[in-house]
């Protein structure tokens, strides 16, 4: 399947205080993508509380999530783990519930070399029946995946895309100049989308269109068709709330805005805890300017 456009890491509602997954409020949340015409849904990321998910719980969302969405956009939910063993189990299981894709974190807290990382994302792919999106965030697991590691991963058949989330440009420039058409890149920052596709990116993993799809699959259009005024002109519109959406650990306050536009209750989970109120106050003010989605 060719891998561009616009996907949302997309949020997982709790209720009971957190003690159980809101699946009438997740069901809405992902009619609300598949009706923006959206290229994907990524669940069970960084963005959906992937840490405090039981396995039970992560094989459940990833079921429910392959039964709501029926073949009408891609599912790509994360499988990764920082023990390979894990993330082999998570991703076979995974694949045989129909998915469309796995994404696989950078090893987190144990801090593998490169090589480490190459033969970590080496075994899972290679027990993959699916195509492996890898996701390199250093800032939420303390290692980077170097552009050369990149490219030896790109040799890989089934691993085709890259969620870049690294921040730094020059790298991402880089691993478009090592890898060229071997691999796509998304990224995996909003408010930095038209530099990735000014690069040669081909979308956006987003925590924002869990609250505007249609704009930013708009944006996402106008970029993939090299309309860059115009696409600019939509990332402006919304650069103030993409900027909010990290004003705190995401996705404290993707889950607020969320609350605010009546999409879900905030609950979130243990370590995470909500929005302060003078921050609910100023995300309100931001949201209430940018308006509907339409």
């Amino acid at each position: 399947m060719q891998f561009q456009g616009l996907y949302t890491a997309i949020m997982t509602p709790f209720q009971k205080g957190g003690q159980s997954i809101d699946f009438g409020a997740y069901k809405e949340l992902i009619e609300k993508q598949v009706e923006a015409g959206l290229a994907g849904v990524v669940p069970c990321g960084t963005t959906g509380e992937s840490p405090t998910l039981s396995h039970e719980e992560h094989r459940e969302l990833i079921q429910k999530t392959v039964e709501i969405v029926n073949g009408r956009m891609a599912v790509i939910p994360g499988t990764g783990s920082n023990s390979t063993r894990e993330a082999m189990e998570l991703t076979a299981d995974a694949c045989s519930m129909g998915v469309d894709a796995v994404m696989l974190v950078n090893p987190y807290y144990n801090k593998p070399s490169q090589e480490g990382l190459y033969q970590h994302f080496k075994a899972i792919a290679e027990k993959s029946s699916k195509p492996v999106v890898l996701y390199n965030i250093k800032g939420r697991t303390a290692v980077n995946v170097e552009p050369e590691t990149i490219r030896r991963l790109a040799e890989i058949e089934n691993i085709q895309v890259i969620k870049e989330a690294s921040g730094d440009p020059g790298q991402m420039a880089r691993i478009m100049r090592l890898c060229g058409d071997r691999i796509s890149m998304l990224s995996g920052d909003d408010n930095i989308t038209p530099a990735v596709m000014g690069l040669g990116g081909k979308g956006v993993i987003s925590v924002a269109s869990n609250i505007y799809p249609k704009k930013l699959n708009r944006m996402v259009g106008h970029f993939l068709q090299g309309n860059f005024a115009a696409g600019n002109q939509v990332f402006y519109e919304l650069l103030d709330m993409m900027n909010a959406m990290f004003w705190e650990t995401n996705p404290v306050p993707v889950k607020a805005a969320a609350e605010i536009k009546g999409l879900c209750n905030g609950e979130l989970r243990l370590p995470l805890v909500s929005l302060p109120e003078e921050k609910k106050k100023s995300l309100k003010a931001v949201l209430d300017q940018l308006g509907d989605d339409n």
